[in-house]
């Protein structure tokens, strides 16, 4: 039979209301009261009623992943963050995919009309997208922002991309490179702008001259990183190394390189950005930018959930990066 949440109290000693409170994370809770609540529903195996809580509180209790970013990898490592975040604060997590341009506010109104979660999850690009932000303050929707381009205002989780790139691509030209290409992201997207901020800042460090052909632009995804690979491998004189601006591309670079007989690290380095799965299971191991992009799910959904909880709360929060060097980069070949 199910514990409810009357055997909880009687257990723990208190009332229903200090039951909610701390299963709701609310303020004001003595640590020792909430320890013996806690206690007495690990106990009971008790799991909280979504349908009530709803209810009661005149909320569903569950949160969106508003998105249309074309990279699988990334979008699956926010979701994992997200589920943790939820999961801790007995939440659930509704997946918005939305159209782009005239598709996206006919969508997003839809989720809210069929779902109503109590707030969302932006990632890029629409989080610096002005027409979803602008509606989401309208309709006093709280929201939770990953790598906005301005994080001024907002609630969510940013990383300094920029001097990621700048230390990425100083292992390149430390190795010798002075021809280094780059795969970029979608225009919209505020990671193309500063990552590709970030390669044109080394390349100044380097003494190094941009050259834009060099320069190619793609969309996160696999198959625009074939285009681009192919782009670039086509030139007169091809580069040595090649940063893309995710991991996808990069390994598209892959699969152009083996169709053409060329091997990584010998014949080309190849560099990618964010540390998905993909990094690792490609060979040889990819060289890369670790963006703990899993854990700025969860923490972009803290973050939401205290503003939900508290019209003031939430911040946003810089993370770490670290730059990977794996078994795709090394000096290039004299030629």
């Amino acid at each position: 039979m199910r514990s409810r949440i009357e055997d909880v109290a009687a257990v723990a000693g208190v009332s229903i209301k200090t039951v909610s409170r701390v299963l709701n994370h609310e303020p004001n809770v003595r640590a020792e009261t909430r320890e013996r609540v806690m206690a007495a529903v690990t106990r009971l195996g008790y799991k909280p009623n979504l349908s009530a809580r709803s209810l009661a509180g005149q909320r569903s209790y569950s949160l969106a992943l508003v998105y249309n970013n074309p990279s699988r990898n990334y979008l699956m490592e926010i979701q994992n963050g997200m589920l943790e975040a939820c999961h801790a604060h007995h939440y659930n997590l509704i997946l918005g995919p939305v159209g782009i341009g005239r598709h996206t506010l006919p969508d997003l109104s839809a989720l809210f009309e069929n779902s109503r979660p109590d707030g969302v999850v932006l990632i890029p690009p629409l989080t610096d997208d002005a027409v979803v932000l602008d509606w989401l303050e309208e309709q006093e929707i709280p929201y939770s922002s990953i790598a906005p381009r301005d994080p001024e205002g907002h609630i969510g989780v940013r990383m300094d991309e920029t001097t990621a790139v700048l230390e990425l691509m100083a292992h390149l030209v430390a190795q010798g490179h002075r021809r280094i290409a780059h795969i970029k992201g979608p225009r919209a997207h505020g990671a193309c702008q500063w990552r590709h901020a970030g390669y044109r800042q080394a390349l100044r460090t380097a003494g190094i001259d941009y050259d834009p052909a060099l320069v190619v632009n793609g969309q996160f995804s696999f198959e625009s990183g074939i285009t681009a690979a192919n782009a670039l491998l086509d030139l007169p004189e091809p580069p040595t190394a090649i940063f893309a601006a995710n991991d996808d591309m990069a390994a598209a670079v892959y699969r152009v390189a083996g169709q053409r007989g060329l091997r990584i690290p010998r014949d080309l380095s190849v560099c990618g950005f964010d540390d998905t799965p993909i990094a690792g299971h490609i060979f040889p191991a990819l060289t890369t930018v670790r963006q703990p992009t899993s854990s700025m799910g969860t923490i972009a959904t803290e973050q939401l959930i205290e503003r939900i909880r508290a019209a003031k709360g939430g911040r946003m929060v810089t993370v770490d990066h670290a730059v990977l060097v794996r078994e795709s980069t090394q000096a290039p070949r004299r030629r």
